[in-house]
């Protein structure tokens, strides 16, 4: 008996079950269910942050306004253009420095927890002043932010519309974005339709694809649900060196060094540079290294090892993830304050 494919067969059956998915090493999998755990989801607005018009408008409005930048050359749509499936298309972010990781989307970023490609923000909120206050991206203090906005008469009432004669705070600042941002959630895409009961929305390959996505290529056991991510951080055996992902935060932990956010998949065809640092330049580049299993070393996720796709297996993937992509965003930019 090949106790080494065994192993993995159970693997992936065992990742499946974890992940919600019905997929056994023999038959295919239920579509009917799995199109199910793909289904969106009512955006989750926190307690603390509840949604309201006035307060999303406000946050729409801090988010294209490069007086959030010390320079106020930039905005926090300079990163995350909607054009360009609210990111930048570069490899790697540029502020007034090039950072070191490139620009995650903001596509169902409502769905991500704990966010950061190593998890230093705890939840969306606590986001917007990483970047704004950081001098090697947008360069601007929280206190010269918060004198700016304060001396535009139309942002004191604003932001007393929104928070019920608030002031203008980082916090409010924060929440607005926030709130905002929860509602950048993608258009309809083929896949959307296919799983609404459209059977001619994508192709025999693509959805062959579905099956291998959800299956041999275990995919699903990370890219799960409707934002196709599990919110959590693996070692997929390609960083090396001193960039260490999760494991600056974690020293210790053995699990978590190299280990980075897994991110949405959807536009993903049109997101190119992949991985973090935009080092892995096309889709079927991916999908290759996936198939070879990375670097093997302890930190390495279990759920990553050689996976034998072939040519067609291949060729399937890359169709069906060109089905997770949403017509463009058309976002009318705000009138700024002034």
């Amino acid at each position: 008996m090949n106790w080494k494919a065994a192993g993995a067969a159970i693997l992936i059956v065992s990742v499946c079950v974890w992940a919600g998915l019905t997929v056994s090493a023999t038959t295919p999998p239920d579509q009917r269910h799995l199109r199910d755990t793909y289904r969106r989801p009512a955006i989750p607005y926190p307690s603390d942050d509840p949604f309201s018009e006035t307060k999303a408008a406000l946050g729409r409005t801090l988010f294209f306004d490069p007086d959030l930048s010390g320079a106020r050359t930039r905005s926090c749509a300079t990163c995350h253009n909607p054009s360009l499936s609210w990111a930048d298309g570069l490899p790697r972010a540029k502020g007034e420095k090039t950072l070191a990781v490139r620009t995650p989307t903001l596509l169902a970023i409502a769905w991500i927890p704990v966010l950061g490609w190593d998890g230093k923000f705890r939840d969306l909120e606590s986001v917007a002043f990483g970047p704004i206050t950081s001098p090697d991206n947008m360069n601007l203090h929280e206190k010269v932010l918060v004198e700016r906005l304060s001396a535009i008469p139309a942002y004191a009432n604003a932001f007393s519309a929104a928070f019920n004669e608030g002031a203008i705070t980082r916090h409010n600042i924060e929440l607005a974005l926030a709130t905002f941002e929860r509602s950048i959630v993608p258009a309809e895409a083929p896949f959307d339709r296919w799983i609404g009961g459209d059977e001619t929305a994508i192709s025999a390959a693509a959805k062959r694809g579905f099956v291998l996505f959800n299956g041999k290529a275990h995919c699903a056991s990370c890219h799960s649900g409707y934002a196709f991510s599990d919110g959590s951080f693996h070692d997929i055996g390609t960083a090396q060196g001193r960039d260490i992902g999760r494991g600056r935060l974690f020293p210790t932990s053995i699990a978590l060094q190299y280990a980075f956010k897994t991110p949405t998949l959807r536009d993903v065809a049109r997101r190119a540079p992949y991985m973090h640092d935009g080092s892995v330049a096309t889709l079927s580049d991916v999908i290759a290294l996936y198939d070879r299993g990375g670097i093997a070393r302890p930190s390495r996720s279990p759920l990553i090892f050689p996976l034998g796709l072939s040519d067609g297996e291949k060729s399937d993937l890359l169709a069906f993830l060109d089905t997770l992509t949403s017509p463009p965003a058309t976002v009318g930019l705000p009138t700024l304050p002034r």
